[in-house]
């Protein structure tokens, strides 16, 4: 598929003001564990503890680092949650040793429910899609957490897809299409359904490889970019979710938001660990690193805050919402790159999703 020329979408709505936009400056932070917002502070300051029974979310990757926390803080809401895991009893594991906010472990949880799902299958998104509409009428909220980083030259989903692009944007990119209508039909005026996926600032490195997507090319693969395409794709997918699925009157619809968690230490980061482990030794650059449950923040407050109600779509750094970038500086600086807020980009990759993941194209809502 031929690259697009680039035509921006039009501005979001007016971002709310950041609520702890001087907590995140640089001269506040002390490293992980520092006065930043964890994922249960947001909970708390939306004042949202125990208050959201008759809500349902879902949130994807769980065993570990910013799903759990993610999961964590969001079982605090009363919601019914259900977390996605390729391996179940790693996941089971993980539940046992965190901790609902009541002294229960989250694993004897009665609102709290596991799902098998290995993103890197297309089979099993379905089937654990079908499960989850099986057991449930309504779906609230969608996390789109888990997500692969740096994986070998070569490696291919069982599709046969590029593993990061496959396992971070494709199986997403499904499990919400099949979930779609059971989102559109929870949604109510002043409670819209959102769609929340979690990117990254990786996604400055690279925009789509349009002419390549899956890195098929010899000599043509490297790590950095095929994630930083991939992340691309979760902010693209999330803003067409917005466009094409928000309220036209009346509020209600789905809403779609790409939030960038920030640089913590989680299981994620195993393919780049010299880095990680290098900034351990850098004082400066040590200081902005989160603890995950700092890192879940984001993703909760983008699923949670009343103050997005009816409005989108956003993307958040460090629980704000984030403009385009000034000057792309890769993993450093903040916003977003142009090509990850462009229609054209945005449409040519929908189009190439419903193609991928064997989805008809549909009328209405889709284009």
């Amino acid at each position: 598929m031929s690259q697009t020329p680039f035509t921006p979408l039009p501005p979001s709505s007016s971002p709310p003001p950041g609520r702890y936009t001087e907590l995140h400056k640089y001269e506040n932070l002390a490293g992980p564990g520092d006065a930043r917002p964890t994922a249960l502070q947001v909970v708390q300051d939306q004042d949202l503890l125990g208050k959201l029974p008759h809500k349902v979310i879902l949130v994807t990757g769980v065993s570990s680092g910013l799903g759990i926390e993610t999961l964590k803080a969001l079982a605090a809401t009363g919601a019914t949650v259900y977390g996605t895991a390729r391996d179940l009893s790693k996941a089971r594991a993980a539940l046992d040793n965190n901790e609902n906010g009541g002294g229960e472990s989250l694993a004897s949880a009665p609102n709290v429910h596991l799902l098998e799902m290995d993103l890197a299958s297309l089979d099993s998104v379905r089937a654990a899609a079908a499960q989850f509409k099986r057991r449930n009428d309504r779906l609230d909220i969608l996390i789109n957490n888990a997500g692969v980083m740096y994986t070998p030259e070569g490696s291919r989903t069982k599709d046969g897809f590029e593993m990061q692009f496959g396992v971070n944007h494709l199986a997403h990119f499904l499990l919400f299409t099949v979930l779609r209508d059971l989102m559109t039909s929870s949604s109510t005026p002043g409670s819209a359904a959102r769609v929340v996926n979690v990117t990254s600032s990786g996604h400055r490195l690279q925009g789509m490889n349009w002419s390549d997507v899956n890195f098929v090319r010899l000599g043509a693969y490297e790590g950095y970019r095929a994630y930083g395409q991939s992340k691309t794709a979760n902010i693209l997918m999330a803003n067409g979710v917005d466009r094409r699925y928000r309220a036209r009157t009346g509020g209600g619809g789905i809403h779609g938001y790409s939030v960038h968690p920030g640089t913590a230490m989680t299981g994620l980061q195993v393919g780049v660990k010299q880095q990680m482990e290098a900034l351990k030794g850098n004082e400066a650059a040590w200081r902005t690193v989160k603890s995950p449950a700092q890192g879940a923040a984001t993703a909760v407050l983008a699923a949670l805050g009343k103050e997005f109600e009816g409005r989108g779509p956003f993307y958040l750094e460090d629980c704000e919402v984030k403009g385009e970038t000034g000057e792309n500086l890769g993993w450093a600086g903040e916003g977003y790159a142009s090509w990850a807020w462009d229609r054209g980009e945005e449409e040519s990759l929908w189009a190439l999703s419903l193609e991928m993941v064997g989805w008809p194209r549909e009328e209405g809502g889709d284009w």
